[in-house]
């Protein structure tokens, strides 16, 4: 015999087996010591990426989501970083001014008709949510200029009959 046949046997199922290694039953991950016994040294706590980033939206989801949309290929490190600081930044400020409508409004809860109020009454906002639909939102309260009484010289409303003959 050949060394080449000594050190390798072709099992049934037609693989290469090393002679005195046994085939891979599964994929069982080695489990290291933990603390400093594993010679790494002093081990120290996972920090996510948005607390690195000082984030409170999710920087693993939006990566996630961005991976999963197939929105490209390859997603960058800082891609997900930004957007979610993004997506952070624009709730920030819809919520503040929407706290901002509840509280003119007297209201200790923010309802749609609050948010619908903020992004209507802000002139960027309103540009980016321009074709936007808030459910239970209404409208922004409008009267159009040809629909009111016109004034007399004294300032005062017209208060005569509305229709004359």
């Amino acid at each position: 015999m050949s060394e080449d046949n000594a050190s390798v046997n072709v099992e049934s199922t037609g693989r290469k087996r090393v002679a005195g290694k046994a085939p891979k039953a599964g994929k069982t991950p080695k489990k290291a010591p933990s603390g400093a016994a594993s010679g790494r040294g002093k081990r120290t706590e996972s920090s996510t990426r948005s607390f690195r980033a000082g984030l409170q939206f999710p920087v693993g989801r939006v990566h996630r989501h961005l991976r999963e949309g197939r929105y490209s290929e390859r997603i960058g490190a800082g891609a997900p970083v930004y957007m979610a600081a993004v997506l952070e930044y624009l709730a920030a400020e819809i919520l503040e001014l929407a706290g901002n409508a509840s509280r003119d409004n007297k209201k200790l809860r923010i309802v749609p008709r609050h948010i619908q109020l903020a992004v209507r009454n802000d002139e960027e906002l309103n540009k980016l949510l321009s074709d936007v639909t808030i459910a239970n939102g209404g409208v922004l309260p409008n009267i159009h200029a040809h629909l009111l009484p016109k004034k007399t010289k004294d300032g005062k409303g017209d208060t005569s009959a509305s229709q004359e003959i």
